[in-house]
């Protein structure tokens, strides 16, 4: 999840100081030994820390191979940087959600075909239904 996000929805905006601030506790609050560098038990406490989950094993394997510049862990540094990703990448789910749920009129958690061309048919009505059917089956896998 971490390394897929980092790569697809990295936005390039700067985190806001008070995300920064809350990232460095935690970082230093995980890193208990103050070696310098989360590993990879210590980045998982992290994660549930910040985001209410533990990272799957596959998940944190991917962060610690993506993390070159330090061998034996993730610096502030890189996780400030992971954290930005990974923020950036909520950010943008949350926002496809509100969309899925202003299509959803009637509440019941998948779009129809009728439901897709309605909310098309307000938002940009003079596209063509072939384009909307084409859009369609491409978000219909």
């Amino acid at each position: 999840m971490f390394a897929s996000e980092t790569r697809t929805w990295w936005t390039g905006r700067e985190a806001r100081p008070s995300d920064r601030r809350k990232w460095v506790k935690v970082f230093e609050a995980c890193d208990e030994d103050k070696k310098g560098y989360l590993s990879r038990e210590d980045f998982k406490v992290a994660v549930v820390m910040l985001f209410g989950y533990k990272p799957t094993k596959i998940e944190a394997d991917s962060v610690m191979t993506s993390i070159n510049s330090n061998a034996s862990g993730i610096c502030l540094e890189e996780f400030i940087k992971l954290m930005e990703k990974k923020k950036a990448a909520q950010l943008h789910q949350n926002e496809i959600r509100q969309i899925f749920t202003a299509f959803d009129r009637q509440y019941r958690g998948f779009l129809t075909l009728e439901d897709f061309k309605k909310a098309f048919k307000q938002v940009a009505p003079k596209l063509s239904e072939r384009i909307v059917l084409e859009a369609f089956r491409c978000v219909n896998f």
